[in-house]
């Protein structure tokens, strides 16, 4: 039976990250360890108080599955006993890497999934005034830009300033449920005349009625309204693409469901993060080449990243190296 450890992780900012929701200067995580017979499994996640969570309630839960998992529960089981979320989104990831290690095969092949390849990876402007986006815009070379939106005042010279600083890139705009109604008409004009290809989650997730009432040319990416395939179905006849995170739909297992269905209603499929380090993003990147984009650039943020972090060079990733994770 496997034997768990976990613990608590603050890694430090390069530089403040900010969204309409607040600010942050460091990433909390969770490190979860599975081990048995001399094999170990890795996992991470982010406990993200938008849906309630915090690192000592997710450590909690964490260790309230302990004797489930040392009375030999699997990977398959552990779905059903536990919710999606942070806390099951770590073990089931370590299941995932243990499972890999035990037979000298990589997760992607256990899974099912494209082999993985080097792909373009979004960077994100973090909310601020219209000409320092603009200027972060040109301090990177990624050809995916996303910006974070939510101060009404500024929004729409945000999104023409990037547009203006780097013509060349393609760039998702992400209101992060901060977008007023009164609003709306005006961003998706701007949108669709500044190179936007998303908008992300423009409304609260109980507030996006009016995506029902007038449709976007660009396309309306769900984000903190979707967590597991259960909520695909509905959410089809408002949006047109979902940004699938581990952290949210509680690890890698549900996360593939997920990819499956959006696929069987014809949305475009974002993959994306919580501010994080390499561990975390591993397991998301091996749905990244069947997605139409992938959004994880947690581990640029981080001052310092795990050892053998992923690779992120001229604005691509490459895949995790076995030494990493799966």
């Amino acid at each position: 039976m496997p034997e768990l450890s976990h613990h608590a992780v603050s890694s430090r900012l390069k530089q403040t990250f900010a969204i309409s929701r607040g600010s942050k200067t460091s990433a909390e995580t969770i490190r979860v360890t599975l081990s048995e017979n001399g094999v170990t499994g890795r996992g991470e996640c982010v406990p993200y108080g938008r849906y309630g969570e915090t690192v000592a309630s997710v450590s909690n839960q964490i260790e309230r599955a302990r004797p489930m998992l040392e009375s030999g529960i699997d990977r398959q089981a552990l779905q059903t006993i536990m919710p999606p979320g942070a806390a099951r989104c770590a073990i089931d990831c370590a299941f995932w890497d243990l499972e890999a290690k035990r037979s000298n095969l990589p997760v992607w092949q256990l899974a099912g999934l494209p082999a993985p390849k080097t792909l373009p990876c979004t960077m994100s402007l973090s909310l601020d005034r219209p000409e320092k986006m603009a200027v972060a815009a040109t301090q990177t070379p990624a050809i995916w830009l996303k910006l974070k939106l939510g101060d009404k005042r500024q929004d729409i010279d945000r999104i023409i300033a990037v547009h203006e600083a780097r013509p060349d890139a393609r760039l998702i705009v992400d209101g992060n449920e901060g977008i007023a109604r009164s609003d709306y008409g005006m961003l998706i004009d701007t949108a669709a005349r500044n190179g936007v290809a998303f908008i992300e989650q423009p409304f609260g997730s109980d507030q996006d009625a009016p995506l029902l009432e007038r449709r976007s040319s660009v396309p309306i990416c769900a984000d903190e309204s979707v967590h597991t395939s259960v909520d695909i179905a509905d959410l089809s006849q408002k949006y047109q693409a979902v940004n699938i995170k581990l952290d949210k739909a509680g690890g890698l297992t549900e996360a593939i469901n997920m990819l499956r269905q959006a696929q069987q209603y014809n949305l475009g499929v974002m993959i994306g993060c919580m501010v994080a380090g390499s561990l975390s993003m591993a397991p998301a990147l091996l749905l990244g080449a069947a997605a139409d984009v992938i959004d994880l650039d947690g581990p640029l943020w981080l001052a310092d990243d795990i050892e053998h972090g992923l690779n992120y060079r001229d604005g691509q990733v490459r895949p995790a190296t076995a030494q990493l994770w799966g």
